[in-house]
């Protein structure tokens, strides 16, 4: 069995065939899925929970995108302490910062990144953490782990770090600092090295692995849609560095995820229920 704990469902590149990708990531094994909350920005902010609410596996995310937080205003935080009241939502995110794309500018990022770790701790939520640094740099990393350390790990409850792409020492702060660490399917490309070699030192029980779907599909649906049934490449990729079968890792990754989010593990057969 495994566990999608990152995948973005609601957007077009699914309107055609939502249900049957759906049905793919069934017949492949995955149990659950966590669909992302944070969709285009304000305004779509309950995209995780209606997909939530029409399927029993799947549960949901709130919050605000580093790439939108311009666009963040009272009213849409309001939105946010509403919708994290909701029976599906386990977690707060995607936030955090993206020095490579710089679609908001950077201090408006520290500024709703603070915010929402503020609104989070007061809902009593996890938070999902997003980083990506400017190329070439780990600028981004750096003030991440810093806002964390600093307004987060001693009173928070913890998180993810969404599809690593730093260095050990990036995991290892992060790990000290409450969190998991998730592997999404760039472990997979030829170029990833660092994060392989991150991945052969994070503890078994401290990892979660993901699609992040519709971006970075795995070898060898490298170019593809993402979707979840590929989350058992990443798996396998795992399995490979750890000296393990994907089905182990399936087993233990879904273990990780329903003891940190104090989730009852489904029961249900992956290929059955809605």
């Amino acid at each position: 069995m495994y566990v999608d704990s990152h995948a973005h469902l609601e957007g077009e590149r699914f309107d055609a065939d939502r249900g049957e990708v759906l049905a793919r990531a069934r017949a492949a094994g995955v149990t659950t899925i966590v669909a992302i909350g944070s969709g285009t920005g304000p305004g779509s902010l309950d995209c995780g929970i209606r997909l939530a609410d029409a399927h029993e596996f799947i549960y949901a995310t709130i919050g605000i995108h580093p790439h939108e937080a311009e666009k963040a205003r009272d009213a849409d935080f309001a939105d946010l302490e509403e919708l994290a009241r909701h029976r599906k939502v386990i977690a707060w995110g995607e936030i955090g910062l993206d020095y490579f794309y710089d679609h908001s500018p950077r201090e408006v990022q520290r500024i709703v990144f603070l915010k929402q770790m503020e609104l989070a701790r007061a809902a009593k939520l996890p938070i999902v953490i997003h980083c990506r640094p400017s190329e070439g740099s780990d600028n981004a990393w750096q003030e991440c782990l810093d806002m964390i350390e600093q307004h987060w790990a001693a009173r928070g409850r913890g998180g993810v770090l969404h599809c690593f792409t730093g260095t050990w020492e990036h995991a290892k702060r992060a790990l000290d600092a409450g969190f998991m660490i998730s592997f999404a399917g760039n472990l997979t490309f030829p170029k990833a090295q660092p994060i392989r070699d991150a991945a052969k030192q994070v503890p078994l029980d401290r990892m979660f692995i993901e699609t992040d779907s519709p971006y970075l599909a795995p070898v060898p649906h490298r170019g593809k849609r993402n979707e979840p049934a590929f989350v058992v490449e990443t798996a396998r990729q795992l399995g490979e560095l750890r000296g393990l079968a994907r089905e182990e890792i399936g087993r233990v990754t879904t273990s990780n995820f329903f003891r940190f989010f104090k989730l009852a593990e489904a029961n249900e057969s992956p290929a059955t229920g809605a």
